[in-house]
């Protein structure tokens, strides 16, 4: 798997992170130097940044079958939706997570980094889980719960139930 930081980058805890996707997925985990966001990506009239544009920028990280998982600290959308914590493709194995709404600051809270930090770790696992081929769950403690709001993403876990965790060791060949 290989994580492509866009810039400017997010304060973030990498080892952390990395632990987490191992203890996971069983994978091992590269770390590529950060890049410019791309400007293409940019909407200037809603002043975020198209989820979808980075699927397609994260190719050109692509190494034989791997997993490419983008981190972006502005703030993404797709049509038809306010925002997205995060965008996935199965197809080409790429998916991007923005971190602009994981802080309490967005909210008007105390920013706390470990809070900050589980974000980040469940919306990494869920957006990697659909690049293995899972939908969202019904389960509202399994990571692949569909996130509506921040309030949702904190009442998951990171972790998969039994039934997605599963399907997630059959495609990764466990």
């Amino acid at each position: 798997m290989i994580i492509q930081p866009y810039s400017p980058e997010e304060s973030i805890n990498r080892l952390f992170l990395t632990e987490k996707l191992r203890e996971i997925f069983f994978l091992e985990i590269k770390w590529n130097n950060p890049v410019p966001v791309p400007k293409e990506s940019y909407d200037r009239g809603r002043g975020q940044f198209l989820g979808s544009y980075f699927l397609r920028d994260l190719l050109r990280f692509k190494e034989d079958r791997s997993i490419v998982l983008g981190i972006v600290s502005h703030d993404l959308y797709e049509p038809d939706l306010n925002f997205i914590f995060g965008i996935a493709s199965y197809y080409t194995k790429t998916a991007v997570i923005s971190t602009y709404r994981l802080h309490n600051r967005f909210y008007g809270f105390q920013e706390n980094f470990d809070v900050f930090m589980d974000r980040v770790v469940k919306e990494s696992v869920h957006e990697i889980g659909h690049t293995l081929g899972l939908g969202h769950c019904d389960n509202p403690q399994c990571v692949m719960y569909f996130s509506n709001s921040i309030v949702d993403t904190d009442r998951k876990s990171y972790y998969f139930c039994s039934r997605c965790y599963t399907k997630v060791k059959k495609a990764i060949g466990l």
